[in-house]
């Protein structure tokens, strides 16, 4: 399955962003990086494979804010 994922901004009354991509982005990276050290501890209940599949998933969507946020501010279509 290969759905494209459309993200508001999150913004303000006034159109104020209130959530920075890059820290959206980074929250993406750590919470999968976070569950990979939870299956290399040992943790029960994780199945190893749904866990890498699902850490590839949130780094391929924090990496395509990512590339949006860049050629954004690159000034490309």
């Amino acid at each position: 399955m290969n759905r494209e994922v459309t993200l508001p901004l999150i913004v303000d009354d006034r159109g104020a962003l209130r959530v920075a991509a890059a820290d959206v982005s980074k929250l993406l990276r750590t919470v999968g990086g976070r569950w990979v050290r939870l299956v290399e501890a040992g943790q029960d209940g994780l199945d190893e494979d749904t866990v890498a599949a699902l850490t590839i998933e949130l780094a391929k969507l924090a990496d395509r804010i990512d590339v949006a946020c860049i050629a954004h501010s690159s000034g490309a279509p």
